[in-house]
């Protein structure tokens, strides 16, 4: 469920995620400078209509190329060997972060999809990724059925498996860092956005940018679906190279924006300048 909501029926103000959201919000609007992980030429309305209010400066895109330290307490898994050798853009990354949640019955419906498809995938599962007290959540003779064609991790280093060459496609919940790398990477998006800002992202992939397509666009998720929709992302197609064209286009713009002339650069610089003269 996104932090913005129909009416305030939708809200649940006791869960965590809402309260620590609420205070975001609330405390923003006391800060001197807003620093954001994204690009002026991205979302121009968006923080044009921030600025009116207060100095926000869009310095993104801010991640690394580099594995240098661990996303996450789960050990991490090297798929390098296991896409050694395999078709340029034939894989498919499908990770859903390491925080949100999602129900059997769509893992179930996502596991039948993939096979469906007939393509070949990593799929990154936290033991946790249902909930602590759902251990077996794969369908009975999944892994079996996977073998050879699909690889299942626990947790990887994203960068790393995304940027093989024999990966071409993201299936993602848009959590924000994974569309900008999947961006910064030129990978096309398959969108199943969970909670919080990733209804959002997704609308910024599928509607503005017209990068990805949603996994699924009628609930409940059904197998079909998710194959059909894997398969228009992956394979050769009018669709498929419409998407590879747009997420070329807005590559450039994050490449751009880091450059020496780049917007990113130049804002960076001028909260320096503003925030020292302050200081002064």
């Amino acid at each position: 469920m996104s932090y913005l909501q129909v009416s305030d029926k939708d809200i649940d103000t006791n869960t965590v995620v809402y309260r620590i959201l609420f205070k975001a919000f609330k405390d923003v609007k006391r800060a001197d400078f807003v620093l954001c992980n994204t690009v002026q030429e991205l979302e121009p309305g968006s923080l044009s209509a921030l600025q009116a209010k207060q100095p926000v400066y869009a310095i993104g895109p801010v991640f690394s190329t580099q594995a240098v330290v661990p996303t996450s307490l789960w050990a991490e898994s090297d798929c390098t060997e296991w896409l050694k050798g395999r078709p340029a853009g034939s894989v498919l990354y499908a990770s859903f972060g390491s925080y949100a949640h999602i129900g059997k019955n769509e893992i179930v419906e996502i596991a039948h999809g993939l096979l469906l498809s007939g393509l070949s995938f990593i799929w990154v599962l936290r033991p946790d990724i249902v909930g602590t007290d759902v251990p077996d959540y794969l369908p009975v003779g999944f892994v079996d059925q996977a073998q050879g064609r699909g690889l299942l991790v626990q947790w990887c280093c994203q960068m790393e498996v995304i940027s093989n060459r024999a990966v071409g496609g993201f299936l993602t919940h848009c959590g924000w860092n994974s569309v900008l790398e999947s961006v910064w990477l030129g990978l096309p998006l398959l969108c199943y956005p969970l909670l919080t800002d990733q209804f959002t992202n997704r609308k910024l992939v599928v509607d503005d940018w017209r990068i990805g397509i949603n996994l699924c666009d009628k609930k409940p998720i059904t197998r079909d679906q998710v194959s059909a929709n894997v398969r228009k992302l992956m394979i050769n197609g009018e669709s498929s190279c419409e998407l590879r064209n747009n997420v070329k286009k807005v590559k450039h713009h994050l490449k751009d924006a880091v450059t020496a002339v780049g917007s990113s650069e130049k804002n960076i610089k001028s909260f320096v300048e503003v925030s020292w003269l302050r200081v002064e």
